[in-house]
């Protein structure tokens, strides 16, 4: 990287979309323009399909122009950042690397570089693939958030981080899923003590999030559930758990927890379906992480961390594409 490139970090704004491009672009060494953006129809349903006009169709959320000078790398994440991302690289004549994070549906070589999970099982020589999502977790993001949520170091030991994320095709999280979730963890708490620090996600559902608010009430700890709890926590949530418990729902959490080197636990009751499965799967293969309950001894494996290494394999790359290019102008 040159310090005269610029980024764009493109999203929908959905924040674990966001969080995989920021991570990125850091990693890579930029500053990013954050980039959120929106699409009128039929380029939301049909994106990034469908081309024609669509320069018209793309909305930037903060207010930002949609012109040039386009940057020198553009960094998205879903279907709706893969409209633009695909532009950006014909608008400017190839002159902004693209890099589309997760499965855009259509073909990488769209693309520059394409980085998406193991199991979508998404061909091309351009696609990176990961276990897990990209995520800022690693020693020194730990330790920052470690010193700014030092009074976590009061609540007692075992700390069991509790993520919390919502229903989807693969696994339904309502009430009654929370029933079973909290008895385990009311055992846990008469075997061994401890305290349990919980936050839900912006997807979870009112009616799970004041459940579980009433269940913890009864155990030592903390709970976060939106802005009348003040700033969410989860960053010293993840840095101070000596142990995390994680609905099966969100492969970003899933990955951030994995990430923190700490025993990472899943409940999931009912078998999990879809490529869902697949992740669970090789984190399970991988020892990563454990059915909620599990409590047999495990041999210790290093933090799951890929986002160095992916970003490490795009500088890699964009060196032997531009000596190739040298070359070829010689």
């Amino acid at each position: 990287m040159t310090e005269t490139e610029t980024c764009w970090a493109i999203s929908d704004g959905a924040a674990g979309n966001e969080r995989q491009v920021l991570a990125l672009a850091r990693a890579l060494g930029h500053v990013p323009h954050i980039m959120r953006v929106s699409l009128r129809e039929p380029w939301a349903m049909l994106a990034p399909r469908f081309t024609l006009g669509a320069r018209s169709a793309i909305r930037v959320l903060d207010g930002g122009n949609l012109s040039p000078p386009w940057p020198s790398l553009a960094i998205g994440c879903g279907r709706r950042a893969a409209l633009l991302t695909r532009l950006l690289r014909e608008w400017s004549d190839g002159r902004t690397t693209s890099i589309q994070i997760l499965d855009p549906r259509i073909s990488s070589s769209r693309f520059d570089h394409v980085i998406t999970p193991q199991h979508d099982a998404m061909p091309g020589d351009n696609v990176i693939l990961t276990i897990g999502a990209l995520n800022p977790v690693d020693d020194a993001w730990l330790s920052e958030a470690r010193a700014s949520y030092a009074h976590f170091g009061d609540f007692a030991g075992p700390r069991h981080a509790v993520l919390i994320g919502a229903s989807n095709r693969a696994q339904r999280i309502d009430p009654e899923y929370c029933r079973g979730l909290v008895e385990h963890c009311r055992a846990m708490h008469r075997n061994e003590g401890g305290s349990f620090l919980v936050t839900v996600s912006r997807r979870t559902s009112p009616d799970v999030s004041d459940f579980l608010r009433s269940a913890f009430a009864a155990l030592p700890g903390t709970f976060c559930a939106g802005a009348d709890d003040g700033h969410n926590p989860y960053a010293g949530i993840l840095a101070w758990a000596d142990r995390l418990i994680v609905t099966p729902d969100s492969v970003n959490m899933l990955s951030e927890a994995c990430a923190t080197g700490r025993p990472v636990w899943t409940y999931a009751p009912k078998p999990i379906i879809g490529k869902l499965a697949g992740f669970h799967a090789e984190l399970i293969g991988a020892g990563y992480l454990r059915a909620l309950g599990d409590t047999h001894p495990r041999p210790a494996i290093p933090p799951l961390r890929e986002t160095a290494a992916v970003a490490e394999l795009i500088q890699n790359r964009r060196r032997i594409a531009l000596s190739d290019a040298v070359s070829i102008d010689r």
